[in-house]
């Protein structure tokens, strides 16, 4: 424990890394914000190994995000799981450990990236929209 006046610091927890998530998708511009209503946002530890496993990925520190759903316009089908972005606590504490870039920087890089393949975007459309969130 940290004595009288020191304060000691911790790794940001799910429920601060879906704050800052939740702020960077009330930043998007529309249309794009608007088509989110409904997403769920899911911040966990790491991708399931059957995730890992289905995209062909041996280590789980090489995923920080992933978009599940239908594409925007495409009709629903019964028993479709509601659209959801997740977000990869221990990948992304990583990536800014390695990076020194800010948590809000890549959490708005994820966000922004899962949302694009969502609609369809380039990269560079990508790095357009993120720029607008910024």
């Amino acid at each position: 424990m940290a004595g009288k006046g020191q304060s000691q610091s911790y790794a940001p927890t799910a429920a601060d890394m879906e704050a800052l998530a939740r702020d960077a998708m009330a930043r998007l511009p529309d249309p794009f914000g608007g088509f989110l209503a409904g997403v769920l946002l899911i911040v966990e530890d790491f991708a399931e190994d059957t995730i890992l496993s289905e995209m062909g990925i041996e280590d789980p520190f090489e995923l920080t995000g992933l978009y599940t759903g239908r594409p925007v316009g495409e009709p629903a089908a019964t028993g479709d799981m509601p659209a959801t972005i997740h977000l990869y606590r221990r990948p992304l504490l990583e990536e800014w450990i390695e990076t020194g870039v800010s948590l809000e920087a890549l959490v708005t890089h994820v966000i922004v990236h899962e949302v694009g393949h969502h609609f369809g975007l380039s990269d560079d459309d990508m790095h357009a929209l993120e720029d607008a969130a910024e």
